[in-house]
C-alpha cells in the first residue's frame, strides 16, 4: 500500500484537498502541472514554498484538487495544504513550517454586504439638493 499523507488547505473561498507520496518532487494541480495550472512564476514560488523550506522539494510528489476563488488564493490553500500534510508525514517538520507561518490559515475573507449600503461599508452617494 502507498503511504500518502493529507492535509486541507484554505484561503478566502478556496479549498484545497493535497496528497503527498514518496517522489520525484513533481506537483500535480486538478490533473495539470502546477506550471500549467498557475502559469504564473510568483504562484509557483508560494505552492512550492513548504516544500523549499523543510528541505524536501525533490522527495515528494504532490496531487491535489483545489476549488473556488480565484488562483492567487488556490495557491495559497495549496500551499496551507501542502504545509499540512507535510506536518502529518513528520512531526520534526512543526517548528519550521510554524517559525515561517505555513501553518496558519489566513482568516481573510471579503466581508459581507449590509443593507442600506452600497457595500459592504460603502453608502449611497448623499445628495443635499
Amino acid at each position: 500500500m502507498d503511504s500518502r499523507s493529507y492535509g486541507t488547505g484554505r484561503r478566502k473561498e478556496a479549498s484545497a484537498r493535497v496528497w503527498l507520496s514518496r517522489g520525484s518532487g513533481k506537483v500535480v494541480v486538478n490533473n495539470k502541472t502546477a506550471e500549467a495550472y498557475f502559469g504564473r512564476e510568483c504562484l509557483l514560488h508560494l505552492v512550492k514554498q513548504p516544500l523549499v523550506v523543510t528541505d524536501t522539494a525533490g522527495q515528494f510528489d504532490v496531487f491535489c484538487t483545489v476549488r473556488g476563488s480565484g488562483k492567487p488564493s488556490q495557491a495559497g490553500a495549496v500551499r496551507h495544504g501542502i504545509s499540512r500534510a507535510l506536518n502529518e508525514e513528520n512531526e520534526s517538520f512543526r517548528a519550521v513550517l510554524k517559525a515561517n507561518g505555513l501553518l496558519t490559515r489566513d482568516s481573510r475573507v471579503v466581508e459581507r454586504k449590509k443593507y442600506g449600503r452600497k457595500k459592504a461599508r460603502r453608502s449611497f452617494q448623499f445628495s443635499k439638493r
